[in-house]
């Protein structure tokens, strides 16, 4: 996959894109990593894109299929990385361009603000679906951000949800054309950029200070799961 850094001004753009569905690998996760090594270096607001159809669909399942020591690693590299994108000090919008599924729902979730793509897309958590148990991290960071009525059927029966109702159940915070999904995001970051960097990042911190202990928790969790 290639990952794309952009700093323009105040805004640095991190974008996905394989070519496909933008599943996420251990060499996704270390480029997205150095990204954000790179907009924290930079004092900048992140918008955090997907290609056109699809922000992700979670996982390599070629990896995760595979079981075994390197699936559960992959899976944690996944929850670090959400993890930090829960707590980053400065704005982190996702242009939630397609598909935003699984994993890639979950690292939607740990943004600031989510905007999603109208049209023909699925939202969701599919792990139940196709076998999974869910996960302890996916299960504290669901609770955090979505609506308590959308989260037993968003998490227990991998209900899939369209971009309009996704919304609701707490998965984007807007959805616009699709072709206007990364200059809505950008417009997003540029107005939250104007905040205090010091006191957004204080604020962010104690607003999330629970969520982001459950979260570490629920990573000790799923490693010795």
């Amino acid at each position: 996959m290639a990952i794309t850094y952009q700093l323009d001004g105040s805004i640095a753009t991190i974008a996905m894109d394989d070519g496909k569905m933008n599943a996420l690998s251990f060499d996704v996760f270390t480029e997205l990593g150095a990204a954000f090594d790179r907009a924290e270096a930079d004092r900048a607001a992140v918008v955090l894109a997907g290609r056109a159809g699809a922000f992700s669909a979670g996982f390599d399942l070629k990896i995760l299929g595979s079981g075994g020591a390197d699936a559960k690693r992959l899976v944690l590299a996944g929850f670090e990385l959400a993890s930090r994108v829960f707590a980053f000090p400065a704005p982190v919008v996702a242009a939630c361009t397609g598909h935003t599924i699984a994993m890639g729902a979950f690292l939607a979730l740990a943004a600031d603000v989510r905007v999603g793509a109208l049209g023909p897309f699925k939202v969701g958590a599919n792990e139940v679906a196709i076998g999974l148990v869910m996960p302890y991290f996916a299960l504290e960071l669901s609770r955090h951000q979505l609506a308590p009525t959308y989260f037993h059927r968003a998490m227990t029966t991998a209900e899939m949800f369209a971009p309009s109702e996704a919304v609701t159940a707490g998965f984007f915070d807007r959805v616009v054309p699709a072709d206007e999904v990364q200059a809505t995001a950008r417009t997003v970051a540029e107005q939250l950029a104007k905040l205090g960097r010091s006191v957004f990042a204080a604020t962010k911190l104690r607003a999330r200070a629970r969520g982001i202990e459950a979260l570490r928790a629920a990573i000790d969790a799923d490693a010795h799961a």
